[in-house]
């Protein structure tokens, strides 16, 4: 049997949906409609369709009021007239867009606003009030949907925060039908034949084809889900158009959000036994939002350089030669993409020796304006210029001169304001600045105390560091500026509440909670302060002269050192059911096996990066959408509960990423250095009072097993791919609840991710927030994370330097690793993208 629609269309009677409707009406007064009078109004329908006495839905609609007031149900058929009116004044607000709208993919979009709700917050009638405005007389189909986007963005607001999701959609539907039209006149029209074009093209890497055959990948497009654009909000998507889809030479994306995703979980997986089970699941977790990959891997998966790490570390060596060449090595990550960290300790000082003669050094200051003119020079594959930290100990005699490199202050001609400056501090220096911030401290020449005292002081760290200490200031052949720590925190504080910067760096407390110190010390951290593993210098041992077919070339040999490498990804934890262990843990697992995989699929822009990533093969698994996570449960940033709540969170995380690379050392092998690690003789679990019956067990299996990956946990920023995500960025509080934001000419408001009534009292600005908190949970994560975080201070004008020092010092004290910007509210402070994860 056929019913007439109202636009005269024919569809065939479906006696579910008649029941649906009188059921929905029924349960939106709470009433219950008795089985058999739902029955015998089924029947009368039907029995009323079949004899032609009914033939259209609205004669339908007529006949379920009659019999809902007929049987007495009043509440049930007063709500059922109004839901026919209500979809009655919908149809009435989509027709209001088809003198400007015919194409069926937009007008699914501006039906499916309708089931947004509150219905009054998200009408068509807003939608076509606001295009209106824009609109002139006589624009193209194309233009219209321009306007529909535009119109939906400046809708956003924080009373209808679910706008930045409309807006999304109608920029996918632009996206999906220009590539889609792009494709066609290329007479492509499968995704094998994109990779095969894109691979012809230079824009996709010959491997993909080379480990992927035809039918795999009719496969692998089966599983393409552009269902999930949906999980876009405006601003992410935006951002992914811009900054991570591959576009032709003329800047057209040539590859949908969802082929991108694909596409790096083909690169991640090509290895794998079972290769196409990963890549389902590699897209999944990456597709779904419930991870991010580090900015170099989102972008260059997939592709012919594919630079897929974020930062490196570099031990600069007291050399002329190994000054440059750490200069180099830092020249070629940044060509790369990737930003790096620079350890300063070991050179020497301004008025050292040089082969003997006094007093001829010129220190580390004019070397690190030369790694500043580096980073200006050599840009991230032109998107924006090199990202560098330079980390000197604050026992070095260069210090005063070093915390000034950013300050507004003093000689330009001694400036490097484009590099980021970062002190490491030992336990000594804080217990003095407890006690008495009178209290002298010292600083030296580390080459004067190589030569004189015959160690270097640098390689030590905690009692045995400061043993050698005071043996130093008590040896009189060793020169020793002298001041006190409260002169020394002045010239801290001051920059870091006119900069940002310096970043800290707590050596002792990382070396203590080092899993590998059998093969190494941590002299410093990364750009962004959140990896802690073993570094070396790299020394060059000799040139000697070769003939090799004939022809004479100079060959270099080196000692490679220990070259750091950051391999990230972040568990967006707002994203996530985070209680529900199940769901968590195989993120965690899958995730981790893709960071495993990483070190063997990546393009290394050094030798040296690609020689330690195989010893150690490190990885830095992170979280973004903390804070919105907290205000999902109902958490205020300010409470013991939330205290509680993330250290149950944060050892679970813990142990799912042990577990994940335990299994993955059972499968594939453990890396090289397993053997004498805290991690094979238990003092790893030990020193975290892991002591439970699942601890011991999986320590146990570790012990047997071991590991495939000498580091694991590592809380990077994530400032562009939270964006992506719809998330708050890494573990930091927001910084507003609602700002403006101007795009393409208009002002457009961004709100806190989900964003209601009930969760806008739960929301704290970050300015706002008792730091004490934000330390204080800090430290509770840090006995679950295996290298570190980056951890933000918010300040405003009202905190005096005793209040800043104050949170540094409980930082400390509470075993927090590392400190990243201090964030003064009239201070903007540029957030590295290099290690974005």
């Amino acid at each position: 049997m056929k019913i007439i629609k109202r636009d005269q269309s024919y569809q065939t009677y479906d006696e579910n949906k008649i029941s649906q409707a009188i059921n929905k009406a029924a349960t939106a007064v709470d009433e219950i409609i008795k089985k058999e009078d739902e029955c015998k109004i089924l029947k009368n329908i039907y029995v009323l369709v079949e004899e032609g006495k009914i033939t259209s839905v609205e004669q339908i609609q007529d006949y379920i009021e009659e019999s809902l007031m007929h049987f007495s149900y009043y509440r049930s058929a007063k709500a059922y007239i109004l839901y026919r009116e209500q979809h009655a004044q919908a149809r009435k607000q989509l027709e209001l867009f088809y003198p400007y709208i015919t194409r069926e993919d937009i007008l699914s979009v501006l039906k499916a606003i309708q089931s947004f709700e509150p219905y009054e917050e998200y009408s068509l009638g807003l939608l076509h009030r606001k295009f209106l405005s824009f609109y002139k007389e006589g624009m193209k189909e194309e233009e219209c949907l321009n306007l529909l986007i535009r119109a939906s963005a400046e809708l956003i607001s924080k009373e209808a925060p679910k706008w930045e999701f409309i807006a999304a959609r109608f920029l996918s539907t632009q996206l999906n039908a220009e590539i889609k039209q792009r494709m066609d006149s290329l007479h492509i029209h499968t995704f094998y034949d994109k990779i095969a074009y894109l691979t012809e093209q230079g824009w996709y890497g010959s491997y993909i084809l080379e480990h992927y055959n035809k039918e795999e990948i009719q496969k692998i497009e089966s599983w393409i889900n552009c269902g999930y654009d949906y999980k876009f909000t405006y601003s992410g998507l935006e951002l992914v158009k811009k900054r991570y889809l591959i576009c032709s030479n003329q800047h057209e994306p040539l590859e949908t959000p969802q082929e991108m995703f694909m596409g790096i979980a083909m690169h991640l997986a090509m290895k794998e036994k079972n290769k196409l089970y990963w890549v389902k699941e590699f897209y999944n977790i990456l597709a779904t939002l419930k991870i991010t990959v580090a900015t170099p891997t989102m972008a260059n998966a997939r592709k012919p350089f594919h630079q897929l790490s974020s930062c490196f570390i570099d031990t600069v060596h007291d050399s002329l030669t190994g000054i440059y060449k750490s200069l180099n090595n830092f020249a070629q990550v940044s060509k790369f993409g990737g930003g790096m960290g620079l350890y300063f300790g070991k050179v020497r000082a301004m008025g050292s020796d040089i082969r003997g003669f006094d007093g001829v050094a010129g220190g580390i200051i004019r070397w690190i304006k030369l790694v500043n003119d580096t980073a200006t020079a050599v840009d991230q594959l032109g998107v924006r210029q090199g990202a560098v930290a330079v980390y000197l100990d604050v026992w070095h005699h260069d210090l005063p001169q070093f915390l000034q490199l950013r300050t507004n202050n003093g000689d330009d001609r001694q400036k490097a304001h484009d590099i980021f400056p970062a002190v490491c501090y030992p336990d000594l220096f804080w217990k003095l600045a407890e006690e008495n911030l009178d209290n002298l401290w010292h600083l030296m020449d580390p080459h004067e105390i190589l030569v004189k005292k015959g160690y270097a002081l640098e390689d030590y760290y905690g009692k045995e560091w400061e043993t050698r200490y005071y043996d130093c200031i008590s040896d009189t052949r060793i020169a020793k500026l002298s001041m006190t720590i409260r002169d020394i925190i002045r010239l801290i504080l001051k920059s870091a509440v006119e900069t940002g910067t310096p970043f800290a760096f707590n050596r002792d407390t990382v070396n203590h909670y080092n899993p590998n110190p059998h093969k190494g010390m941590i002299y410093c951290s990364n750009l962004c302060t959140e990896i802690a593993q073993n570094m070396s210098y790299m020394e060059e041992r000799e040139q000697r002269i070769e003939i090799v077919n004939g022809e004479t070339i100079v060959v270099d040999t080196t000692t490679p050192g220990d070259f750091v490498v950051c391999n990230l990804a972040s568990l967006v934890l707002g994203n996530i059911n985070v209680l529900d262990k199940q769901e968590l843990s195989s993120v965690i697992t899958t995730t981790v096996r893709a960071l495993d995989n990483v070190i063997d699929l990546n393009f290394y822009p050094l030798p040296y990066a690609k020689l330690t990533n195989q010893k150690y093969r490190a990885i830095g698994l992170g979280t973004s959408g903390y804070h919105h996570m907290l205000v999902q449960h109902g958490i205020s940033f300010e409470s013991e509960e939330h205290l509680t709540f993330v250290d149950e969170l944060y050892e679970n995380i813990a142990y799912y990423s042990i577990q994940a690379s335990m299994q993955l050392a059972k499968e594939k092998g453990t890396y090289p250095y397993f053997e004498g690690s805290d991690w094979q003789s238990g003092a790893f679990f030990d020193k975290r009072n892991y002591q439970s019956t699942r601890w011991n067990n999986l320590r146990q299996d570790v012990s047997t097993y071991g590991l495939r990956n000498a580091y694991l946990l590592a809380i990077a920023p994530t400032s562009s791919t939270s964006i992506i995500a719809g998330t708050s960025a890494a573990i930091d509080p927001i910084m507003n609840k609602f700002f403006l934001e101007e795009k393409k000419g208009s002002m457009i408001m961004r709100v806190a991710p989900g964003l209601t009534p009930q969760t806008f009292w739960l929301y704290k600005n970050a300015h706002l927030i008792d730091q004490e908190w934000l330390v204080k949970a800090a430290g509770i994560r840090q006995r679950h994370i295996d290298q570190a975080q980056s951890v933000n201070l918010y300040i405003t004008n009202d905190f005096s330097l005793k209040q800043v020092l104050d949170l540094y010092i409980h930082a400390w004290k509470y075993g927090v690793k590392t400190i990243y910007y201090v964030r003064s509210k009239s201070l903007e402070v540029e957030e590295c993208e290099s290690c974005s994860s």
